[in-house]
């Protein structure tokens, strides 16, 4: 038992070690430009000497062991003449058959010269007559009968006047003993076969070549190609991590000092070595750097002129707008002394002064934002009394101009982040407003719902909607969803772009959603702690009654959201 388990640990280990290799060699691949080159002609390589090795040692397999049957064949041909010639004699017919036979074996072999040159059988076909003479048997050189298989042996009874040759397994020893697994103690040969009369009767007369010296010659070709093989192969791999260090190295300058430049030091420029192609991309990255570095310090500063006309033009009007305000609002209240087009004059003045008043507060508000000097002043606040205090605030509007009525989804815990409050308050006015502006008098849903990281806040209007890709159109500034509608309220296009302001001032996101007629809906995410960054929100994005068009709000003087959660009726959602 415990055996089996330290088996099953030590597998887990070798597994996570391959894992582990595995996932550093995809890393490499993916990053390092030299890893690739090297790796890729070092597979290439291998496969292109293993190609051309294979095709080597096959022509040079094929023409030794060709060369090798020829010869074997002719010399074979011979000795079967030179048997027949002996049978056949006239001595041969009055000598004894065992003698004969033996010294026909010993002739052969003397003629070889060399006892290693061929081996050989004489042996009496398979099922033989039994006229033939009596004494005959089987004579054999060093070469065990077991050489010869029966294919062979049946292939020459059925074709007596033809010459067979096929390849075996050497085997050394006595006749009777079978022969050890094929290549233990010998090798490859090639045996040729013949059968031969004597008398009434019949013998298979076989040559066995050995073809060691082949053999050994084929596995020393097969040794030198792997041996070159590998050494060319690291040759490769050193030359082409050479050739690719030294292209690769000023890409990697490169993409050091465009990171450089990305992070804002725009004096950093490329090493300049020669005047070959590597060196003119040298130059033209370091022209292009210089370019691009003037363009930004021009645009710097025609972004701070552009923020310091916008704040002094604002505090500048603070004067005049003040005057043309008390003045506007005397001609308002006596607008009843007037004739009805003056009256109206000084209506549509007090208006318009008011929405210039706003415009220029939030102008202001924006260049603080571009001038980076937005604060953010946090406290731990419960985002539900702040939904209650704003829509508190603006239901008159919503009843009595917009005839609509505020629905509030509030959760029975507190829904507590670190806030400016002011700010959160400002984004969820802006959107009760842009809500009102194209509910189109249905009821206006606000959401708030909290994790353990984040708190969000969603207002669903159930409107015109949003066309595909306006939804991150809708926090540019001074943009409209549909031009042609006339303002009610008189927003300044800027609310929803000082919101989403707000909100990555404090960490979180703004984000919409729409589709055409089936309304809209803004959430606010934002972390409960200052400084924590979201990865997660509370609430969808995408509502869940997407296809839901409730009837218009019901008629001023009916019960709203609020109402109902002070009478503890809970949401009508």
């Amino acid at each position: 038992m415990y055996g089996t388990a330290a088996a099953a640990g030590a597998l887990r280990r070798i597994w996570a070690g391959v894992r582990l290799g595995i996932r550093r060699v995809l890393r490499a691949w993916r990053r390092s430009l030299l890893f690739r080159v090297v790796a890729g002609t070092l597979v290439l390589s291998v496969l292109v000497l293993v190609l051309v090795g294979q095709l080597v040692l096959t022509g040079v397999r094929d023409g030794l062991v060709d060369a090798k049957v020829a010869t074997s064949l002719a010399r074979a041909e011979v000795g079967f003449e030179s048997a027949r010639t002996q049978l056949t004699s006239e001595q041969a017919s009055s000598a004894d058959v065992g003698q004969l036979l033996t010294q026909v074996v010993t002739d052969l072999r003397n003629q070889a010269g060399r006892t290693d040159l061929y081996e050989i059988v004489l042996m009496p076909p398979p099922a033989t007559d039994t006229s033939t003479p009596a004494g005959r048997g089987l004579r054999t050189t060093n070469i065990n009968v077991n050489t010869i298989p029966d294919e062979l042996v049946q292939a020459l009874s059925e074709r007596p006047e033809q010459t067979i040759s096929r390849f075996v397994a050497l085997c050394y020893g006595e006749p009777g003993e079978p022969c050890p697994e094929p290549g233990r103690d010998a090798g490859p040969g090639l045996a040729v076969g013949k059968q031969l009369r004597l008398g009434t009767g019949s013998y298979q007369l076989y040559f066995v070549f050995p073809l060691t010296e082949e053999a050994e010659t084929i596995s020393l070709v097969r040794g030198r190609l792997i041996l070159g093989g590998a050494a060319m192969t690291l040759l490769l791999a050193a030359i082409a991590y050479l050739v690719a260090r030294s292209v690769v190295r000023p890409v990697q300058s490169a993409a050091k000092v465009a990171e450089r430049l990305a992070a804002g030091r725009l004096a950093e420029r490329m090493t300049e070595k020669g005047e070959d192609e590597l060196a003119r991309l040298a130059s033209s990255f370091n022209e292009m750097a210089s370019a691009l570095a003037r363009q930004i310090r021009q645009l710097e500063d025609l972004s701070r002129l552009q923020r310091r006309f916008v704040s002094d033009v604002s505090h500048e009007l603070r004067t005049p707008l003040t005057t043309i305000r008390m003045a506007a609002d005397v001609l308002h209240s006596a607008r009843e002394d007037f004739a009805p087009p003056v009256a109206r004059s000084a209506e549509l003045m007090h208006t318009q002064v008011e929405r210039f008043e706003a415009m220029l507060t939030e102008l202001l508000e924006i260049s603080r934002f571009d001038a980076g000097a937005a604060v953010l002043e946090p406290d731990p606040v419960d985002l539900r009394d702040v939904v209650r205090r704003v829509v508190e605030a603006v239901e008159p509007i919503a009843t009595e101009q917009y005839s609509t009525r505020f629905r509030l989804d509030l959760p029975d815990t507190e829904c507590i982040a670190e806030v400016d409050t002011r700010r959160i308050e400002r984004i969820v006015r802006n959107l009760l407003f842009n809500a009102l502006e194209h509910g189109e008098g249905r009821d206006v849903l606000v959401r708030v719902a909290a994790d353990e990281t984040a708190v969000a806040l969603a207002v669903r209007d159930y409107g015109v909607g949003l066309r595909p890709g306006e939804a991150s159109l809708a926090f540019n500034r001074f943009w409209r969803a549909d031009p042609s509608r006339a303002r009610r309220s008189g927003g300044t296009g800027l609310g929803l772009s000082i919101s989403r302001e707000d909100a990555r001032l404090h960490g979180g996101w703004l984000q919409a959603w729409g589709e055409p007629r089936a309304g809209a809906q803004f959430r606010l995410t934002v972390p409960r702690i200052a400084g924590t960054v979201l990865t997660t929100s509370p609430l969808p994005l995408e509502p869940p009654d997407r296809h839901v068009v409730p009837p218009l709000s019901p008629a001023p003087g009916a019960e709203t959201g609020e109402d109902l959660q002070r009478a503890g009726r809970g949401p009508d959602v």
